[in-house]
């Protein structure tokens, strides 16, 4: 079809003759003859534009240090967005509810990103508005002299500021995060959109392409893309990398493409509404920009060397003067040329400013209305915030288990999943094409999987894609709904895979770190753990994963004994609200048979007393022994090794970290269960990395008393690579016996 068949513009006039045409979801603005946007002095934006970049280059200048080139390019985007109206905010309530979210991709362009709030609140500062920068946590000019310092503004963009909602930095997966935001709101029956800047070198990153395919079989058409088309990465120009016409990475993905001049506010502006009114086919929306480079920084402009290389001081003072500014120069007076800048701030623009903002922000819907609409949409679902859900003190029958029944810790699991979803309406699941095999089906049956025919589902189709399953299923977690209300996830795939979890955690868990108020909670599963899943050689062998998980600070990985154990975990890891990696072995694995003294709640102090001493009067060990199968081979281990006259405790570990903690707020208890006595006899036995249970067990001298497994195994049943590994129930009696 054609655009020209039906009316775009709601009380805008458009010669529609003047617009490019082209089949299906994609408009050409650039060239058209398009009447000013209405209410919008073009001439004041772009006196503005000149005003920002002087204030990202003094910015730049003077900490030596950040990236001019991105920051520049898209200085006209961020002016026809954040004043244009389509983007509903509010400056004195920036983080209100009811705000679309704007997500930085980009998130190396801090210097725009400040330069620009600094020059809005300076010029709410001049109106005489009342606000305390303090509490809104907005960046004012002078702030702009201590970039990149330790006690000022961050080098990459980050949560807590104004007119940024995630804490972004590596290339790509800021656009994975905002698509996991919008997901949530799209589902959750929100008007908000939420808008992504970002940078068409980072669309190389392979996460976007996985985001890209989402966000279209989803139905998810409350992301808009702002994309600086400037030709340019690091290394030189992306079509080195990108081979493709580069419309076809997003059209031929099924998203709705406008085209534009990115140094053109009216255009953005057209583009920018038309994208916020959408078109009604359950698509997003890519803005592509063409854009220069480095646009105005001398030298540079137009190079790959502007992306975040400084100019040199002599150079600064001549574009300096060519935008305006008859600046001094001198190098140690940074805050003389930002005083420069500042003067060519007239006030007739700080009113504008203002009443900008007036308009974007009369737009935003009270919080009770936002609730009300959520409510009206997720009919007979629970509005329960999930983190503040309680174990029953009764479980219902789906969650208990028998002793002595072999029962999947997967099966537990997916009963858990399915349990919660039932309980609150903010819990999504979802797998990496895998959602049998990891449990999460169940779960995702409940409302059904989201796409445009059953927008208000829970469960996620995210395929074989596990960057951008990760960064979308945290990123969801760590935004607050109206009413307060946090969204929970849980996304699985197998624990050899989960090493491509890697850096999408590591940024949701920076984010966690930086901005506790959004803190997100999300069930991240490890499947088929261990040297179980033999068949499929060591491709498939899950024995190395938890390495890089258990190094980083604000998530612990689980590793629960047997069924009732995964449940207990899971209601303890929701109680603390801290991120959890899951990790459940393939096979079934027998209930284990509990005392009162230890139940499966014990769980979750990270490790127990499986077996005491007997107190035989033999020389005494300790075997602290982690993994499911590896517990059952050890208890059934243990009458050759007491044969030896060795008096053996068992301890059954679950998390390391859980029990470190333990050490720190209760170290009696943990005294008991593992004193430093047993320490200096101590033998541990995992079903996979060695190291894993290092931080609290080994001594210096007890390195050599670990077992598990160091090296890639064949192909074969579980038992016998469990054999090959040297972890079945006769060589560990061996190599214990040996090991003391």
């Amino acid at each position: 079809m054609y655009y020209a068949k039906k009316p775009l513009f709601s009380g805008q006039k458009i010669n529609m003759k003047d617009v490019k045409k082209s089949e299906g979801e994609y408009i050409d603005l650039r060239g058209a003859k398009l009447a000013p946007f209405k209410n919008i002095q073009i001439e004041r934006l772009e006196r503005m534009a000149k005003i920002i970049r002087g204030l990202i280059f003094v910015t730049v200048e003077n900490a030596q240090s950040g990236h001019p080139g991105g920051s520049s390019s898209k200085v006209e985007q961020f002016l026809a967005l954040t004043l244009g109206g389509s983007l509903v905010f509010d400056p004195a309530e920036p983080k209100h509810p009811g705000r679309d979210r704007m997500i930085w991709s980009a998130g190396h362009c801090t210097p725009l990103l400040f330069g620009g709030q600094a020059l809005y609140y300076e010029a709410l500062r001049r109106t005489g508005r009342q606000f305390s920068e303090a509490v809104i946590g907005c960046v004012l000019p002078e702030q702009l002299l201590r970039f990149r310092r330790s006690d000022g503004l961050p080098g990459h963009a980050e949560s807590t500021y104004p007119f940024c909602d995630y804490s972004t930095g590596p290339s790509g997966h800021g656009f994975s995060a905002a698509l996991g935001i919008a997901l949530s709101h799209h589902s959750s029956a929100l008007s908000t959109k939420v808008w992504v800047m970002m940078g068409d070198a980072e669309s190389e990153e392979g996460m976007t392409y996985e985001a890209r395919n989402v966000a279209v079989a989803s139905g998810i058409d409350n992301i808009i893309v702002s994309l600086d088309y400037n030709h340019f990465g690091i290394d030189g120009p992306i079509e080195e990398a990108m081979a493709a016409p580069y419309t076809n990475l997003w059209h031929g993905f099924g998203w709705n493409v406008i085209e534009v001049d990115g140094h053109n506010i009216n255009e953005l502006l057209y583009a920018y509404d038309m994208a916020r009114k959408g078109f009604k086919n359950n698509r997003p929306t890519v803005v592509i920009a063409h854009t220069i480079k480095g646009k105005e920084y001398g030298k540079l402009s137009n190079t790959p060397a502007s992306h975040g290389s400084p100019i040199v001081h002599d150079e600064y003072i001549k574009l300096m003067r060519k935008l305006g500014f008859s600046i001094n120069g001198d190098s140690d007076r940074a805050a003389d040329d930002l005083e420069t800048i500042l003067e060519s701030l007239k006030e007739e623009d700080c009113e504008y400013i203002e009443k900008r903002f007036a308009v974007m922000s009369e737009k935003l819907e009270a919080e009770p209305e936002l609730i009300e609409r959520m409510k009206k949409n997720l009919k007979n679902r629970k509005f329960v915030d999930p983190c503040s859900i309680e174990r029953p003190k009764a479980l219902p029958p789906e969650l208990v288990f028998n002793a002595g029944d072999n029962i999947s810790l997967r099966h537990a699991a997916g009963a858990w999943f399915a349990w919660l979803m039932k309980q609150t309406a903010f819990f999504y699941a979802g797998a990496g094409d895998l959602s049998g095999s990891t449990g999460t089906k169940s779960a995702e049956q409940v409302y059904g999987i989201i796409n445009a025919k059953n927008p208000f589902g829970r469960g996620v189709r995210y395929g074989i894609a596990e960057q951008n399953m990760a960064m979308m299923s945290m990123a969801l977690t760590q935004d607050i709904l109206p009413g307060d209300f946090k969204p929970v996830s849980v996304f699985g795939t197998y624990g050899v895979f989960t090493a491509m979890y890697g850096h999408a955690m590591h940024l949701a868990l920076i984010n966690n770190a930086i901005n506790p108020r959004t803190a997100g909670f999300f069930i991240a599963l490890a499947t088929h753990d261990g040297p179980e899943t033999g068949e499929d050689g060591p491709t498939h062998q899950g024995m190395y994963w938890m390495s890089l998980f258990s190094a980083y600070p604000g998530i612990k990985v689980l590793k629960p004994s047997d069924a009732n154990e995964t449940i207990e975990t899971l209601f303890g890891a929701l109680k603390n609200g801290e991120p959890v990696v899951l990790a459940l072995p393939r096979e079934k694995t027998p209930v284990l048979k509990r005392s009162t003294a230890n139940p499966a709640s014990a769980a979750n102090d990270g490790a127990y007393i499986l077996s005491a001493y007997k107190n035989s009067g033999g020389k005494k060990i300790t075997i602290a022994v982690c993994g499911p199968k590896m517990i059952e081979n050890v208890l059934n281990a243990l009458p050759q090794i007491t044969k030896q006259g060795i008096d053996v405790k068992v301890v059954a570990v679950t998390s390391p970290q859980l029990f470190s903690d333990l050490v720190k707020v209760n170290p009696k208890k943990a005294e008991k269960i593992i004193s430093e006595s047993d320490k200096k006899d101590i033998v541990t036995v995992h079903n996979g990395w060695k190291g894993f249970l290092d931080p609290i067990f080994l001594t210096h001298d007890s390195v050599e008393r670990r077992i598990g497994v160091d090296k890639y195994l064949k192909s074969g049943s579980a038992s016998e690579v469990i054999a090959l590994a040297g972890l079945d129930m006769n060589s560990l009696a061996k190599k214990i016996i040996e090991a003391v």
